[in-house]
């Protein structure tokens, strides 16, 4: 069954299991990963952002996992159609894909004492709380992520003599990058679907000892990723990449 909705949906959800995954992996205690570190939770975002698309395309969408990434591609090529369906998709997505984190460490949030650790699973917390410094990093990060998958997609990227194949791992190995790079500020959602999806899941799942959700905060990876990645479809529609 090909369908961009269901593309995104379980492309998206795939995506969320396995990134916040290995978060909770990491962060969650008496796991086989705790404490493993910062470089295996970017290392693991790559994969799922790898896995997420190949899974979209198979199914009939385009990958994109990301309303910013849609936005993006909307604005630089003036065409706004997938949003209606695409976005809700990925939101839907997200929420199921970390209802299944929630069930594979469903014996560890409660041997996990500080209410911190476990909205980490689930969405994004700033190293220092600066809300315009936390946009801007965001802002910075999605400019990165929107013309450089813009760039991969072109004829200098996948299109001159590799497999189309490979665009999964460009990408992913792109998400990679700007962890290492940029993640240390915020945590880079660089998404808003993959924070306002699983937030809403830490606000409704019975998490032993979970404390609040942060909403105060929400604005910061929805509205920091979208103007990023407005500013990066304007660059790629004036330079015509």
């Amino acid at each position: 069954m090909h369908s961009a909705f269901l593309g995104e949906f379980l492309g998206t959800m795939i995506m969320i299991l396995l990134g916040n995954g290995v978060v909770a992996n990491v962060v969650l205690r008496q796991t086989k990963g705790e404490k493993a570190g910062w470089i295996v939770i970017t290392t693991g975002w790559c994969f799922a952002v790898m896995a997420g698309v190949f899974t979209a395309l198979a199914i009939g969408s385009d990958g994109h996992l990301n309303p910013a990434v849609t936005v993006g591609v909307a604005v630089s090529t003036g065409d706004w159609s997938r949003l209606s369906s695409y976005v809700p998709a990925q939101i839907l997505g997200a929420m199921l894909g970390q209802l299944l984190v929630w069930l594979t460490y469903l014996s560890h949030w409660e041997k996990t004492p500080d209410p911190s650790d476990k909205l980490a699973c689930f969405s994004t917390i700033p190293a220092i709380r600066a809300p315009l410094a936390n946009m801007l990093t965001e802002v910075i990060g999605t400019f990165v992520l929107v013309l450089v998958a813009a760039a991969i997609s072109t004829k200098y990227g996948t299109g001159v003599g590799l497999s189309q194949g490979l665009g999964p791992f460009l990408v992913g190995f792109l998400v990679w990058g700007i962890g290492l790079s940029l993640g240390g500020p915020t945590g880079y959602a660089i998404n808003p679907a993959r924070d306002l999806g699983p937030r809403i899941m830490h606000a409704v799942l019975p998490i032993p000892g979970k404390g609040g959700s942060d909403f105060a905060y929400a604005f910061v990876p929805i509205a920091g990723p979208l103007l990023g990645a407005i500013i990066a479809g304007v660059v790629v529609k004036m330079i015509g990449i």
